[in-house]
């Protein structure tokens, strides 16, 4: 594929985060709209375990997850969107979604993974206040 786009730049101005990792979960890119939803800045991240952003108690599960689609190069997150609880450098929680793509060596094995995360924090809590009110409404109703 030839394109006069500079790929550098479009990462660099996405407003979703571009977060990289290598087969070894070591993250290789940060874009800046990663260092806006983690806190975390390029210099933090580079060469970091993605454990920096993932609460503890979902460590196993990542890793598990992670390992498997780097072994099998197969993952549903490639289109379904995949929703997640994660960490801000302050210890603050959130909820991000987002999808990955893989990336392969020249023998076809997968080299690393790309992760557009998206944070939605904002928007899960409005939806658990919505489904509270709603909870709400409903036992007054029957009542």
């Amino acid at each position: 594929m030839s394109s006069s786009i500079d790929f550098s730049q479009f990462v660099e101005a996405l407003g979703d985060a571009v977060i990289v990792c290598d087969a070894a979960g070591a993250i290789t890119v940060w874009n800046p709209a990663a260092t806006r939803i983690f806190g975390f800045t390029e210099s933090d991240a580079l060469g970091q375990s993605l454990d920096l952003i993932i609460p503890e108690r979902q460590r196993q599960r990542h890793w598990d997850g992670y390992h498997k689609t780097m072994a099998t190069g197969q993952t549903r997150y490639g289109t379904d969107l995949l929703r997640v609880p994660a960490l801000h450098k302050l210890g603050t929680p959130l909820s991000i979604a987002f999808t990955v793509a893989m990336l392969h060596a020249p023998d076809g094995a997968v080299s690393a993974i790309v992760a557009i995360v998206r944070d939605e924090t904002l928007r899960w809590s409005e939806e658990r206040a919505l489904k509270a009110k709603l909870a709400q409404l409903e036992a007054a109703g029957a009542a």
